[in-house]
């Protein structure tokens, strides 16, 4: 079977869900990264790996969801709970900009006592405060959450956060896009279906915005679970083209109910192994991002070799996986070391992919 696929990738042909459950279960590690650059040089020919100027805020950890995966959110009344207001976010987009952040993403809780207006109030607030970041805000269970305090539709709301500035979304949320999966993380089921997570960025992308696919793995998915999950990705992509980039990440296991079933977290052999299944399978997707954030930078730079084109962001500030126990930071000036140390070029983005400057491919060229 490796040497169909192989024919197959180097022809640019698309893999099937047998193949990319095979190369997922059986095929030889190193075997993958050649695979994987095939594909990687097919969509992003140039040599060089973009990254992002960013930072991850959060306007609520109040939630009602309690995936017990999540060790970030706060019941109503818990000590630690906030809800900031739009003044206390501006506050924050100041800061980042002092830092040169050209992206937010900015995601919260699940809060029902949030009116609908405050979401479209601070999309507006902060295109007129802050022009030059791009507010790349709120998930799909977020969005989902707007529907249901409102009253509206989804393409109702899609549209009033379009009008007030809205351009993108994150893929936060999916997880792993199988209902059964969903059932055994969310302790109140539902957080948000398979299908409410589809319909968001299908919607999203009809009304004119772009969003990243992510995945969530290493907690009770299957390998068949992870090929549905990348199944449904691309056939979205399909159909809409709406998707910019692929953003796996691995489960962290502190400080959250899930780690009670899960002995153990993935580890960077898995990692590399999503990331080089993911570049192959998902043929339509022309970036897939390789973190040094989740998964360590030495790990997010070996990543680089088995399809990643993209580094992700400074993230400056996270809360997230930080609540679960885990801490990693870096700088402009190392994210543009780590890829030079790579062998590639590095490229500071935007949040659609647009190349704002190259730097030299090494100090010594510099």
């Amino acid at each position: 079977m490796l040497n169909t696929i192989h024919t197959k990738v180097e022809s640019g042909e698309r893999i099937t869900r047998e193949e990319g459950l095979f190369l997922l279960r059986d095929a030889p590690l190193l075997e993958l990264a050649p695979l994987a650059m095939a594909t990687r040089w097919r969509l992003n020919p140039e040599h060089r790996v973009t990254f992002v100027i960013d930072t991850n805020l959060n306007y609520t950890n109040t939630c009602d969801a309690f995936c017990a995966f999540c060790a970030f959110y706060r019941t109503p009344g818990q000590q630690g709970e906030y809800t900031y207001t739009i003044a206390q976010m501006m506050e924050q987009f100041a800061r980042a900009r002092e830092l040169g952040c050209t992206t937010v993403l900015l995601q919260g809780g699940l809060n029902k006592e949030i009116p609908f207006d405050y979401y479209t109030d601070l999309v507006r607030e902060t295109r007129s405060r802050f022009p030059d970041i791009h507010p790349h805000f709120f998930s799909a269970p977020e969005v989902m959450k707007m529907t249901e305090v409102s009253g509206l539709s989804l393409d109702d709301v899609i549209a009033r956060l379009y009008d007030a500035g809205l351009r993108s979304i994150p893929g936060g949320g999916a997880e792993i896009l199988t209902d059964r999966v969903k059932q055994e993380i969310s302790r109140l089921w539902p957080k948000g279906t398979t299908k409410d997570w589809v319909d968001v960025h299908r919607a999203a992308h009809r009304g004119g915005m772009r969003s990243t696919a992510t995945m969530m793995y290493g907690h009770v998915e299957t390998d068949q679970d992870v090929i549905e999950h990348l199944d449904i990705v691309r056939d979205l992509q399909d159909e809409t083209g709406g998707f910019t980039a692929f953003i796996p990440w691995s489960y962290k296991r502190d400080q959250n109910p899930l780690a009670r079933r899960v002995m153990s977290e993935a580890g960077p052999n898995r990692y590399l192994r999503m990331i080089a299944v993911s570049r192959i399978y998902l043929d339509n997707i022309q970036h897939v991002q390789a973190s040094w954030f989740s998964e360590g930078k030495k790990t997010g730079v070996v990543a680089l070799h088995f399809g990643g084109d993209d580094f992700g962001g400074t993230i400056f500030d996270e809360n997230v996986m930080q609540e679960a126990g885990f801490y990693n930071r870096t700088t402009i000036d190392e994210t543009i070391a780590l890829i030079r140390d790579a062998g590639f070029t590095p490229a500071q983005r935007t949040t659609l992919y647009e190349i704002v400057r190259e730097f030299a491919p090494s100090h010594a060229a510099a």
